[in-house]
């Protein structure tokens, strides 16, 4: 049985043409508690974009107006924007609401529609926080389970009307969903799924993850080149059941390719034969054919042994996106030996930014956010962010490029791709550097 769940969220849309520069004056507004961008700008009859834009700063991340602080407002003009309503001879979406579709798993049956209606929760957060930029959200949302039917979901005539909609989280519906947002002229937003053969040939679809095989070259290549300087280490771990030797072989053609030398070692070798891996006149780069928690300590244990022998040798790791869940545990590891991990996502939770948004989480649901990788509530929230900015500022036309707005994602960045005449997909990735001095940065590429 369908599940419509809608949340409406009804604010006055204004004209976001520009003035020009030299017919505007400038008056002063002091903030009051609990003024919001939005309200100052329906105060003086100016859209948001207008305000933010007579004040720089509010286009940093994590910008938050403050009582007493007097900022700029621009001049409206002889007369206010005319407020425009959501009726559906209104074609341009940059004019009234966005029309949102959520096609998910919605339910607490298991764990995946628990993460769903975590991911959800995120998605009205940032449709929340849109309503104070003066973007006006209209969400309908179905659960759409693994044995559920999409065939009745897709017939409801409220899904033909939505200009974008986010799902589904199974393969085996991208298919339908991707036909049907063809004929309607509406974005396919792919969360999670990494099965989209349609993506080469429907432009209307933006995928987020890359699957296995084009992540493991694009991710070997770029390990390549940003260790040129190192000398690779590849550790046999001998577990069987490892699904990283697709990167390790991708990684070492790479090298030959740059005709980089590198080593070959075993986790079990004698501690002379292990020694002989590394050099001295340059740093190592440690690898892994395998992301196992035991065998990462285990090797762990190897290089606290070799470097109590050759204190002067310099050693650095390239792991894997899994050793994430290991972060609580290995930490001081990770920081000692230069752990670099490649990942699709990474939020510092005790920064300001992201605590703010588990505070508001919590007051607006009562429960505190999953502990899982990702954060699934604030990847609905940078997917839900990104997404609607790009339609209210650039219509139908968005293909979430970069440079595109300015967003600093709290947890998930995006970068899309067009592939060849068909879809549009993530290229956004990073390393994530445990560096020695106890801090972690964050290299994109």
């Amino acid at each position: 049985m369908k599940r419509l769940l809608r949340y409406f969220l009804i604010c006055v849309l204004v004209s976001v043409q520009p003035l020009a520069a030299d017919a505007q004056t400038v008056r002063t507004h002091k903030v009051q508690k609990k003024d919001t961008q939005y309200g100052i700008a329906r105060m003086y009859g100016i859209s948001v974009e207008q305000l933010v834009k007579a004040n720089p700063g509010m286009e940093l991340p994590g910008y938050k107006l403050k009582k007493g602080t007097v900022i700029n407002i621009p001049e409206a003009g002889t007369s206010a924007p005319a407020p425009v309503s959501n009726n559906e001879g209104n074609t341009d979406v940059r004019n009234r609401s966005i029309r949102m579709g959520i096609m998910l798993p919605l339910h607490n049956v298991n764990n995946d529609g628990k993460r769903m209606i975590e991911y959800y929760r995120g998605l009205l957060m940032a449709c929340d926080s849109m309503k104070k930029e003066g973007i006006s959200v209209d969400i309908h949302a179905w659960n759409l389970a693994e044995n559920g039917d999409v065939k009745p979901i897709l017939e409801d005539p409220a899904a033909a009307k939505c200009d974008i909609i986010i799902g589904p989280l199974y393969s085996k519906f991208v298919a339908p969903m991707a036909e049907f947002t063809a004929k309607n002229k509406s974005l396919l937003v792919i969360p999670f799924s990494i099965h989209a053969p349609e993506l080469l040939t429907n432009r209307n679809i933006f995928q987020i993850y890359q699957n296995p095989d084009d992540l493991n070259e694009s991710t070997a290549r770029r390990c390549a080149q940003w260790f040129k300087d190192y000398h690779p280490i590849i550790i046999d771990c001998a577990d069987a059941t490892s699904t990283k030797g697709g990167f390790t072989s991708a990684y070492r053609r790479q090298l030959e390719i740059l005709d980089v030398p590198y080593s070959l070692t075993s986790l079990k070798s004698e501690n002379s034969d292990f020694a002989k891996a590394f050099v001295k006149d340059k740093p190592n780069l440690v690898i892994l054919n395998t992301a196992r928690s035991q065998d990462l300590l285990a090797v762990f244990g190897r290089l606290h042994e070799f470097h109590e022998d050759y204190p002067g040798i310099r050693i650095a790791m390239f792991g894997y996106t899994e050793w994430m869940m290991y972060l609580q545990y290995q930490q001081a590891n990770f920081h000692k030996y230069n752990v670099h991990i490649p990942a699709p996502f990474f939020t510092n939770l005790e920064s300001p930014v992201a605590e703010r948004i588990q505070s508001l989480y919590r007051q607006n649901f009562k429960q505190d956010m999953m502990v899982a990788l990702p954060r699934f509530a604030m990847t609905g929230f940078d997917h839900g962010v990104f997404f609607l900015r790009g339609l209210h500022k650039y219509g139908m036309t968005f293909d979430g490029a970069a440079g595109r707005f300015g967003y600093q994602p709290l947890q998930t960045p995006l970068k899309f791709e067009r592939l060849g005449n068909g879809g549009l997909q993530n290229r956004a990735f990073m390393f994530v550097h445990f560096k020695d001095d106890n801090t972690v940065e964050t290299v994109n590429y």
